[in-house]
């Protein structure tokens, strides 16, 4: 796991813990939580100093860094974690990051600053606070992340709704692909819908294709891209009208072939779908 040591310029999130706005920022694509931000929380003058001094916090990080960060100076972490517990020994944030090259805290100067750790080492700082806040913010942190969540597949289906768009629009204007299937292939009479739809699309059946590709599980459509997926489901649309009119299969196959030249050769000029990323 690879994070920036500079913070990101502004937060992600907030989180309500029962009347305490906790930050959340991102780095890199990790999310980090607002350790000065949770202190408000705990009864009495504390520092975050005064939990990184404790022997079982520097045991608990020294173990997460070995694990996900190769370029840990366990060495130098070594000499540190065998201070702890002594009455003179006291270390900050700062000192202690770029002593140790450690990535689970960030420290960020200003009025919006303050001391950030990965999620895993905030949850432990929160239970240096209390047993019921460690739960709050656990809880809330995964509402938090429900939420995000809804809003990538918010934007997943507003992205679609663009790509129908474009091909709706496109295709009053554009009507120059010629028909691909063969003569052979509409004069025969397919006892399946979803043939009908494969040879359109793929130019073939269901048992052919499986013919053609003996080491694979389910169907074309089961391997089929994007792209493929968007224009199958609008053909499926598309046929169930025609089908509705009475046009004669074979017809509705070059009708349905047609379509699905057009819309792929405009998917395929669709660009920068960021939901795909």
């Amino acid at each position: 796991m690879q994070t920036p040591k500079n913070m990101p310029a502004k937060t992600s999130g907030e989180l309500d813990i029962r009347g305490t706005l906790v930050r959340v920022a991102k780095v890199g694509d990790e999310d980090y939580i607002c350790l000065t931000d949770m202190l408000k929380a705990k009864d009495g003058e504390f520092f975050i100093t005064d939990w990184l001094r404790n022997r079982n916090t520097l045991e608990y990080i020294g173990i997460w860094e070995r694990i996900y960060n190769p370029a840990f100076n366990y060495g130098e972490f070594a000499t540190i974690r065998n201070q702890a517990g002594l009455h003179s020994f006291k270390i900050g944030v700062q000192e202690f990051t770029e002593r140790t090259n450690a990535i689970c805290l960030v420290s960020r100067a200003g009025r919006y600053g303050g001391t950030f750790a990965h999620k895993d080492i905030a949850f432990e700082f929160a239970m240096w606070i209390s047993a019921e806040f460690k739960i709050y913010i656990v809880k809330e942190f995964q509402r938090l992340k429900a939420r995000e969540q809804e809003l990538v597949g918010w934007s997943a289906k507003r992205e679609l709704a663009k790509i129908n768009y474009r091909i709706h629009t496109d295709a009053i204007l554009r009507n120059l692909v010629p028909p691909t299937v063969s003569r052979a292939q509409t004069s025969i009479i397919y006892a399946s819908e979803a043939d009908v739809l494969n040879v359109a699309l793929f130019g073939q059946t269901h048992r052919q294709w499986q013919e053609a590709n003996p080491s694979l599980k389910g169907n074309q459509r089961d391997h089929a891209t994007v792209d493929q997926l968007i224009c199958l489901s609008n053909m499926e649309n598309i046929n169930a009208v025609l089908i509705h009119d009475g046009v004669p299969q074979s017809q509705r196959l070059k009708k349905l072939n047609d379509i699905a030249i057009q819309q792929m050769r405009i998917l395929s000029e669709v660009g920068n779908r960021k939901y795909l990323k």
